[in-house]
């Protein structure tokens, strides 16, 4: 029987319904190489990537990227330290992030406005402040559409894959744009093998069952659902046979790599970020979660994220950079929003939008520089100002996206990936 007829075990409607970024553009690998290949030989930029680094919780950026010393009341325990960059000097716990500084840059003065957990993840995910009347797409969403599925590269794996986190949807992009998750990237992907016991003839006649009902119902007018449901089936199928999910592998990486990259969920995600987007993979969250430090924020930090984040985005910078991908693929690091200036009477810092950092790296962008500044006690904003949609607009322009895109919402109104911003001078 011909192989295209395999399927995971556990399919269901409710199972591919909450996984349909699964049924993005499908193809063998050879085809990818080869078109690669011809276009370097055209004088044709090499399509873009990106990993974005999602902090859950609001990471404290006075603790990792603007520390000040020189606060008396709000400087906390950690000491700054050096970098590959002179003049530039981040948290002391990030030493293996330092040497790769000259890679990336920080903004140290982004007001993103929003500081309620759920409405900070909307914006800083889609640029947009939540509304009633419309669910925008995320960034992931818009990469997803705008380099993979207009690409119109026959390719199996989704092109928005979210790693230790189920990530941000797509809105009226469509769920084949929404993120495939990867619960744990330590652990096989569920439902990618065939099902036991089951003769693949009989597999390949339900299958083809399935096909005639899913026609019937969709030609029933019976809207976009319906057509993407049944696409989900046959590219999952696809992707389930391609050669390419050795890239959820992490088995066939050296030893020595994945410990370079930390053990721990956050580390082996990034590894397998960096595996996905050398595949040809578009968009790749990793989740770091744990950032809500309220209470004891330096034993915490100091002994949980620090080390995690330091092992993970270090390396990653660093493989990136050896491998020849950082001048392809755009990183960048970032939470919901930032914490208090003053500590808080239980050792902690609570949510602060209005003057904190997010880190850029690759794609193109200026390394080695920082953009902004609050003041000597972090609580104004002393120099350049920014929102996100001038986060969302640099990002946009690095992955080579043009920002005067716009489409059309169901309900008729016109959408602009940005509205209003405009790329960050300074890492152009």
């Amino acid at each position: 029987m011909n192989q295209r007829w395999r399927q995971p075990d556990g399919m269901s409607r409710r199972h591919f319904l909450s996984h349909l970024a699964a049924a993005t553009m499908a193809g063998p690998a050879a085809q990818l190489v080869g078109a690669l290949e011809a276009q370097a030989a055209a004088g044709i930029r090499p399509p873009k990537r990106c990993i974005m680094l999602w902090m859950g919780g609001g990471p404290s950026h006075l603790d990792t990227w603007d520390l000040k010393p020189e606060s008396e009341k709000n400087g906390g325990e950690f000491r700054p330290i050096e970098t590959s960059v002179p003049g530039i000097q981040i948290c002391e716990h990030l030493p293996t992030v330092a040497r790769q500084m000259k890679h990336l840059s920080i903004v140290r003065s982004l007001n993103s406005r929003e500081g309620n957990h759920d409405r900070g993840t909307y914006v800083m995910h889609t640029g947009y402040m939540p509304t009633p009347t419309i669910v925008h797409p995320s960034f992931g969403s818009i990469c997803s559409y705008e380099l993979g599925y207009k690409a119109g590269e026959d390719f199996p794996l989704p092109h928005f894959i979210s790693i230790n986190g189920p990530g941000e949807g797509a809105g009226f992009l469509g769920m084949a744009h929404a993120p495939f998750y990867v619960q744990n990237p330590t652990a096989p992907i569920a439902n990618l093998r065939p099902p036991g016991g089951i003769e693949e003839f009989r597999l390949g006649r339900r299958l083809g069952m399935l096909g005639v009902l899913e026609d019937n119902f969709r030609l029933q007018n019976r809207g976009q659902a319906a057509a993407d449901h049944k696409a989900v089936y046959q590219k999952t199928v696809k992707m389930m046979n391609s050669q390419y999910t050795q890239a959820f592998n992490l088995e066939s990486e050296p030893p020595a790599v994945r410990d370079a990259y930390g053990r721990h969920s956050f580390g082996q995600g990034c590894l397998m970020a960096r595996k996905l987007v050398e595949m040809g993979v578009t968009f790749v969250e990793v989740h770091l979660n744990g950032w809500d430090n309220h209470n004891d924020i330096f034993d915490t930090l100091r002994t949980g994220n620090l080390p995690q984040l330091d092992q993970g985005l270090g390396t990653l910078i660093e493989d990136l950079a050896v491998r020849g991908l950082l001048d392809t693929t755009l990183v960048v690091w970032m939470g919901e929003f930032g914490r208090t200036p003053r500590i808080n009477q239980n050792a902690g810092r609570d949510h602060w939008p209005n003057g904190w950092s997010v880190v850029l790296g690759g794609a193109g962008l200026k390394g080695g520089r920082v953009v902004g500044a609050t003041d000597r006690d972090g609580v104004e904003i002393v120099d350049r100002e920014l929102h996100v949609p001038d986060l969302i607009a640099t990002m946009a322009h690095a992955m080579g996206i043009d920002l005067s895109t716009q489409y059309t919402t169901p309900n008729g109104r016109p959408f602009k990936i940005v509205d209003g911003g405009q790329p960050i001078a300074e890492l152009i």
